[in-house]
């Protein structure tokens, strides 16, 4: 039988190939079957993308009070108050990496942010989620029961993030809020991360409705209408047109990247919610989005729905930041009594393009303004998705 020899250097040159051989092989391979690290535990992170007054508080309760779900309501806030020099486009990239690390269950990127000896109570409305009120970031609240914000701030305090960072890989959804991304690009990085699986709801709500909102607590956006109009100097009476102008182009951006032609990686993970939408049928349109992100809807959720969206009134101004039980049909067309229609024709200017893109009608008079039975929200089509594994049946609505 011959025998064949082979000498070193041929060994070395074969283990070098077969290792390039892997490596290129990962690189055509990753869209389909990442070679790398996969989505830990399969766990699925989700992005509220919203701005400012337009219902994503409550959006956020909707997920934070699930018990599949760690939240954290606009950790972006740290990196813009500790940077506020900047513009929106300077900071887009460091929001965007504490992001990624937030969704990792990586809280040390807090440290930039935070001041040298830091609680739990440092993080940006930390009592707003109800994981970090349960165990084991907290014995307060069993994950099968509601949180309450002010017993959680008053039980629930601890030293450091450690806590945070256990309750996070203990959950199946992380889910983050955010008003701080005014295009998708950034967010591109992320998408694209194996070790993610990224969803996107972005809620738009009517930017008559946001003005009215926005103005009742002008004091608090002071300081983010500065970044957001990248700190140049406009008149008093302009600012609040000139940053409704720049949020409404921004959801045009958003929504035509990920609707018009969108990347591969993009495919299947943008889900556009009009607040209104929710306002009129909250359970459905709920139901809708807990179904996108592979989340069941329980009979415990569907009651407290009900309630906060089934109360009476349209909330006073101390409750401007905190979710209440409020009639939220009264709520979404309080705009159309309250503001003057001067102001109301301003912003139909200024956000012409948005409102025809996502389906908001004018009004030409303060006569057509005031008129409660003129339906001002155009019909959309149902969003429609098939890529998420088949689910069992939800409970019936109540």
């Amino acid at each position: 039988m011959p025998r064949f020899r082979v000498s070193l250097s041929t060994m070395i040159f074969l283990v070098i190939l077969q290792g390039a051989a892997v490596v290129l092989f990962c690189g055509w391979y990753v869209q389909l079957s990442p070679c790398g690290s996969a989505p830990s535990n399969d766990r699925v992170h989700v992005l509220l993308l919203s701005s400012w007054r337009s219902g994503s508080s409550f959006l956020g309760q909707v997920f934070s009070q699930h018990p599949s779900v760690f939240y954290l309501m606009e950790p972006a806030w740290h990196a813009w108050t500790k940077l506020q020099k900047s513009g929106a486009h300077a900071l887009r990239m460091a929001v965007r990496d504490l992001v990624r690390s937030v969704f990792r269950c990586d809280f040390s990127v807090m440290d930039a942010y935070l001041p040298e000896q830091y609680n739990v109570s440092s993080l940006f409305m930390w009592s707003h989620s109800r994981a970090l009120c349960s165990p084991p970031a907290c014995p307060l609240t069993p994950r099968s029961h509601f949180s309450n914000q002010t017993h959680c701030a008053q039980a629930c305090d601890a030293r450091g993030l450690q806590g945070a960072e256990e309750a996070c890989g203990t959950y199946s959804h992380v889910v983050l809020k955010e008003v701080r991304f005014f295009e998708l690009e950034s967010l591109y990085p992320l998408l694209q991360d194996p070790s993610l699986d990224l969803r996107i709801i972005h809620l738009v709500r009517d930017p008559r409705a946001v003005m009215r909102s926005r103005e009742e607590s002008a004091k608090a956006f002071v300081r983010d209408n500065a970044v957001v109009l990248e700190q140049r100097n406009i008149p008093a009476g302009e600012v609040q047109y000139q940053v409704m102008q720049e949020i409404c182009r921004s959801h045009v951006r958003i929504n035509e990247r990920a609707v018009l032609k969108p990347p591969p990686f993009l495919k299947g993970r943008y889900k556009m919610v009009r607040y209104e939408d929710v306002a009129r049928n909250p359970l459905e349109e709920i139901t809708a989005m807990y179904d996108f992100v592979g989340l069941d809807m329980t009979r415990q959720l569907e009651e407290w729905i009900y309630t906060v969206t089934h109360g009476k009134g349209k909330g006073s101004l101390k409750e401007a930041f905190k979710i209440t039980s409020r009639n939220a049909a009264d709520v979404s067309q309080a705009w159309r009594t309250t503001v003057p229609h001067s102001k109301v024709r301003r912003i139909q200017e200024v956000c012409k393009g948005a409102m025809s893109l996502l389906g908001y009608r004018t009004v030409n008079s303060e006569k057509e303004q005031k008129r409660l039975d003129i339906d001002l929200l155009v019909p959309r089509e149902p969003y429609q998705f098939s890529w998420l594994p088949a689910k069992t049946e939800h409970p019936s609505n109540i």
